[in-house]
């Protein structure tokens, strides 16, 4: 089983709406016995809260259901997922302690998910602080980088 983590800062908006995405994406390839996939942040501020609304909304209008809670990353996380996948820059920097502190036992590769975007590399902007529409972009975002993923994952022979 390969086991793979998105991350953002608070867990309410990105990696719950690209842990959403991912796992659809997963099923329809019927490879559920095969991958799993949570999501997490670097900051505990909403930890227990399901994802904030407009991300529950988007994913709504694209059939999926967001059921998670928002929970904090843990050094224990290094050792149980293979890939952590983070939505930008600060949250790749900000994980760094955490990793450290899982040593040598650490075993999951970091990296930003928009390393997998066939549209080229950078950040998975942060909507929070805009509209439905932003929700929107971010959506498509982590679908086109997911999908990358997935294939890359199936092309490698991992799943």
């Amino acid at each position: 089983m390969l086991n793979v983590l998105f991350l953002c800062a608070g867990n309410i908006c990105r990696s719950p709406l690209a842990e959403g995405v991912f796992a659809d994406l997963v099923a329809r390839a019927g490879l559920q016995t095969r991958l799993r996939c949570d999501s997490a942040g670097t900051g505990n501020w909403h930890a227990g809260d399901l994802a904030d609304h407009r991300s529950r909304k988007v994913a709504e209008q694209h059939g999926l259901v967001l059921t998670h809670r928002a929970r904090q990353i843990t050094a224990q996380d290094f050792v149980n997922f293979d890939y952590i996948l983070a939505m930008d820059q600060f949250n790749l920097a900000d994980v760094r302690s955490v990793q450290n502190q899982a040593g040598p036992r650490a075993k999951a590769q970091l990296q930003l998910l928009r390393h997998y975007d066939p549209a080229g590399p950078g950040e998975v902007a942060d909507p929070y602080y805009g509209d439905l529409h932003d929700f929107e972009v971010c959506y498509q975002t982590v679908k086109r980088c997911s999908e990358a993923f997935l294939a890359h994952l199936q092309q490698t022979q991992l799943v």
